[in-house]
């Protein structure tokens, strides 16, 4: 069993029911609920397609929030080989909210960032939920000037409500630490490719996201704020947020629209969470093509094809 979002609620009782009839056979031994079963099986799916058939931005935000939903650590873990994780800014502190190192691509080297938000308490607290901290921007830089100087191309996985807010990561230079990695982002002479997996909040998201190639999951968000924070600073409300989520023009597809991403890579019907395997591997091909198309362009042009595209964003609207 899922764990089923509020819109998906009759297809959680329809499963709950073929859950129950499965049961009730498994027990008795029968064979005759099987043509009950099927039939429920296909009024289901049926459910799950017309639901995600239609829909909305605040829906959406709900499926990139789904704590079920595979995590960058997920995605290392599947997708790269050797990979050897850093730790610390050579300054505070390590910050776990950001995963860095390096790792092989199919036999290729290359530099790692994400944000991790953990999938149970424990690791959840471990990372922070995903939120990082000024250290995990200056542990980012680190990786950078490192992926730059032995030419190696930086992959990165974007999946955070956004950076901190405590008052302790202010003390400690967050907007600065943001800017530097932004910066940073700008100056390198390597290939950066980007992938938003879930949420990709504020300058929290932006920060490891400054790449020659950005694709977000089908159901991924990508916002200068929180619909939650949105809502509170135009109608003074956080529970207007999913008003905020539909004008804020937040999703995949809008965003692909507004040229700010590259391309979208589609989800299992359900979402990421109910074909983990599928959607990283899907991300890799694509994470593959994009390694390949960049292949070959001196690392002078690089740089300023990557800034002249974040320069670029925005004029035609």
């Amino acid at each position: 069993m899922y764990n089923y979002l509020d819109f998906e609620k009759p297809v959680a009782d329809l499963d709950g029911q073929i859950l129950e009839l499965k049961k009730l056979a498994q027990e008795s031994g029968s064979v005759e609920m099987s043509d009950e079963i099927r039939r429920l099986e296909k009024r289901s799916s049926d459910a799950l397609k017309e639901i995600y058939r239609k829909l909305t931005p605040w829906q959406k935000v709900q499926i990139a929030r789904h704590p079920d939903r595979p995590h960058c650590l997920d995605y290392v873990n599947q997708l790269f080989t050797e990979f050897t994780p850093l730790a610390g800014d050579r300054n505070f502190a390590e910050d776990q909210a950001i995963q860095a190192g390096f790792a092989r691509f199919n036999g290729q080297a290359v530099a790692i960032l994400g944000q991790e938000k953990g999938n149970d308490t424990k690791t959840r607290l471990k990372h922070n939920f995903g939120s990082p901290r000024p250290e995990g921007y200056r542990k980012a830089i680190r990786i950078m000037e490192l992926a730059d100087r032995f030419k190696l191309p930086l992959i990165t996985f974007v999946d955070t409500a956004g950076a901190y807010p405590g008052v302790s990561a202010e003390e400690r230079g967050q907007a600065e630490a943001i800017a530097r990695s932004l910066e940073m982002s700008l100056k390198l002479r390597v290939p950066v490719i980007t992938v938003v997996i879930g949420e990709g909040g504020s300058g929290g998201a932006i920060a490891i996201a400054v790449a020659n190639r950005v694709y977000m999951l089908e159901h991924a968000i990508y916002s200068v704020i929180s619909p939650e924070g949105a809502a509170s600073i135009l109608w003074r409300d956080s529970t207007r947020a999913k008003d905020a989520a539909t004008n804020m023009r937040i999703t995949a597809q809008d965003l692909l629209e507004l040229k700010i991403i590259d391309n979208i890579i589609p989800e299992p019907l359900g979402g990421a969470h109910r074909g983990k395997t599928a959607i990283i591997d899907a991300a890799g091909d694509v994470i593959a093509t994009a390694l390949k198309s960049l292949e070959g362009i001196d690392g002078e042009t690089l740089k300023q094809e990557r800034r002249q595209k974040y320069l670029a964003m925005g004029r035609s609207l």
